[in-house]
């Protein structure tokens, strides 16, 4: 059963970040979100929020380098393992800085900690310790960040797979993902035509055309994203999951108190 009170958000690191210039953070940007998700639940008390956020320029870049994404094996990899934990990290700081400031109740769950993955996919993750933060009606932070991994030695595992772990176990009424882009285009890189609506069945159709990220990624940008989250509704059908542009004030305040905007991910 859906806890009804309970939304998944991702800040996209498109959004917060600039993925163009190495470890640069938009700050006016995370000031403005924090303050959206604190005027939304100052109007709805009872939402519950988990929030994760990608690494945009800031893991994406390293990552790149030392091809952590693929596998850590290496002395020379192991280093870069480091570098790209350490440059989450910093871009995590500052998001968890932003939303307290904006006077949230927020607590960081890096994966990196208590994560253990095979190719990406959780072999173990005790999530009580976000369950009773929920129940206590704080908000656990989550990132895009290294884990170890028993086949690839280390990797990286998204937000997105975050979620799909999470959600099963959690159960959100909706997931919201918050990027620079209004929602899914149909002709990517053009960006003519917005999908309003993707559903399971459909995305055979639509895969093609929905292209990568702007900027440096290497977890794959919105083939990985929609790829991702119809994943997590294949499994949890009940599900609804939007992708939005948070680069309009007020879009993140609207949808985290129910506004239909972007492309609906549904079964």
């Amino acid at each position: 059963m859906m806890n009804q009170d309970l939304l998944f958000l991702k800040l996209g690191g498109s959004l917060i970040t600039n993925k163009l210039a190495a470890r640069t953070a938009r700050q006016d940007v995370l000031s403005r979100m924090a303050d959206e998700i604190a005027a939304a639940l100052a109007k709805n008390p009872g939402l519950r929020l988990v929030v994760g956020h990608g690494s945009g320029s800031f893991g994406h870049f390293a990552a790149k380098q030392y091809g952590t994404y693929d596998g850590v094996r290496t002395p020379d990899e192991w280093l870069g393992f480091a570098r790209v934990w350490k440059d989450a990290r910093e871009l995590n700081q500052l998001v968890l800085d932003a939303l307290a400031l904006a006077g949230l109740p927020v607590m960081a769950f890096p994966a990196s900690a208590i994560v253990t993955t095979a190719r990406r996919s959780v072999l173990h993750w005790e999530t009580e310790t976000i369950q009773k933060a929920l129940a206590h009606h704080l908000i656990p932070v989550i990132q895009g960040d290294v884990v170890f991994d028993s086949i690839l030695g280390g990797t990286i595992l998204s937000t997105e797979d975050q979620f799909f772990y999470l959600a099963s176990r959690l159960k959100p009424r909706r997931i919201l993902l918050a990027g620079i882009e209004p929602g899914v285009w149909e002709d990517f890189p053009a960006c003519t035509r917005l999908l309003d609506h993707v559903h399971l069945d459909d995305y055979a159709n639509v895969e093609t055309s929905l292209g990568a990220s702007a900027g440096v990624d290497v977890t794959g940008g919105m083939v990985h994203k929609v790829t991702r989250m119809l994943d997590v509704i294949r499994e949890n059908p009940g599900l609804d999951i939007r992708i939005f542009s948070g680069e309009k004030p007020g879009n993140l305040e609207q949808a985290l108190l129910g506004a239909e905007l972007g492309t609906l991910l549904s079964a």
